[in-house]
């Protein structure tokens, strides 16, 4: 399914929830946000503690969220890597402020090389895709009707303007109410 499908259909196979797409979009990006956590994870302290897959699941699991709910327009794979390396780089920032804000000796931990967890590939487990789902219809059960409804005509592929006029408002209007809505949602779900 990888090479076959053009980009435009792996992002909708991707917001419809089809586990088949996510493998697809894993498989072909994730190589790109780990080298965007790579090349910023230059503090040995940090790196000690910080693997490129463990930002890199967190990233993907906001990505799944926010694309399944219809948040992202994106036009080519270029704007895709973009945001996924952008996302990562989020994601170590604030996770290197987290630790060095909690004022954690970095230097006790110890690393992920030396411990005995095996390292993860690069393909979704089953209890992650469950985890992706289960985390997708909270966020779901969390939306008021309006945003709801936003978020499945977005899913069904309806750009801002069409959505404000079926719904009222302006375009601009109804995506900052509804990006609004999903980062309330983020953050309660605890994915920024």
């Amino acid at each position: 399914m990888d090479q076959e499908l053009s980009f435009g259909e792996l992002l909708h196979r991707v917001r419809l929830g089809e586990t088949a797409a996510a493998e697809a979009l894993v498989r072909r990006y994730e190589s790109a946000i780990r080298i965007a956590v790579r090349t910023r994870l230059l503090d040995p302290a940090l790196r000690q503690h910080f693997d490129s897959v463990d930002i890199c699941q967190s990233v993907l699991a906001s990505f799944f969220l926010r694309a399944a709910t219809g948040q992202f327009d994106l036009e080519d794979s270029a704007q895709l890597v973009a945001l996924l390396s952008k996302m990562a780089q989020n994601k170590l920032a604030m996770h290197a402020r987290r630790h060095l804000r909690a004022r954690r000796d970095l230097r006790r931990v110890v690393s992920l090389a030396e411990s005995s967890i095996d390292s993860p590939s690069s393909e979704p487990q089953p209890d992650q895709v469950a985890i992706g789902r289960e985390t997708l219809d909270r966020a779901y059960a969390m939306m008021d009707p309006q945003v709801r409804d936003i978020a499945d005509r977005r899913v069904d592929g309806d750009g801002w303007d069409d959505i404000a006029m079926q719904l009222g408002g302006t375009a601009e209007g109804r995506r900052k109410q509804y990006h609004r809505a999903i980062e309330r949602i983020a953050v309660t779900l605890k994915l920024d």
